[in-house]
């Protein structure tokens, strides 16, 4: 995409992002380019107001199906009026999720068929892949511990460990299926340096991409 650098960060619930996010926010300085840090669902006004409906414990029946839907129309959002017009810039885009992760919680988790979601793909992501990927791995019953911790956040804190367990399949076979943009990050160690980590890959990315 343009000019700009697009970083996505990916995993579980529980398995650090939260964490890694705060730090990069703290840590991380790329000279001459601004970053924006955004996330998936929301990341503009009307992505979030899908957010609320996708998230909300109220809806924890909603259908596998509805559910995708919604995550695409908030990613179609996010794209056009976030993430495209800020890589236009030229600025390091950071975003709490994208569409790997679709491919983890509604493919794995939710057993809809992946040639559904590469269609949408199609329609909505096109071009607008990521230059890195970093996909957070710990042991699930870590990143339960840790979301048991935190408190219920969401709905999709409810699930049960199985579905985690199918989501970081998922997620496992996606860095199979695209070694040179994702990088498998092991997270149950320091949180400092899982960052450490990841931010000297951010700026071989961003030495990469001058």
């Amino acid at each position: 995409m343009a000019n700009g650098i697009f970083i996505t960060l990916e995993g579980i619930e529980g398995s650090g992002k939260t964490t890694l996010i705060n730090t990069l926010q703290e840590r991380l300085i790329i000279p001459g380019r601004d970053i924006i840090y955004t996330r998936e669902p929301g990341g503009t006004v009307i992505a979030e107001r899908i957010r609320t409906l996708i998230t909300a414990h109220d809806n924890k029946d909603m259908q596998p199906m509805t559910e995708l839907l919604l995550m695409y129309a908030s990613r179609s959002e996010h794209v056009a009026t976030c993430i495209k017009p800020e890589l236009k810039k030229g600025n390091v885009v950071i975003s709490d999720r994208y569409y790997d992760a679709s491919y983890a919680y509604q493919s794995g988790g939710r057993h809809i068929d992946n040639s559904i979601l590469e269609q949408l793909d199609r329609w909505i992501v096109d071009t607008c892949v990521p230059n890195v990927t970093f996909i957070l791995k710990a042991p699930v019953d870590l990143c339960l511990e840790r979301v048991f911790n935190r408190g219920n956040q969401d709905r999709f804190d409810d699930e049960s460990a199985s579905f985690f367990v199918a989501t970081q399949l998922a997620y496992e076979k996606r860095a199979e299926q695209f070694p040179k943009r994702i990088k498998m990050v092991e997270s149950s160690s320091d949180p400092d340096a899982v960052a450490d980590n990841v931010i000297n890959h951010i700026m071989q990315t961003v030495g990469q991409c001058k």
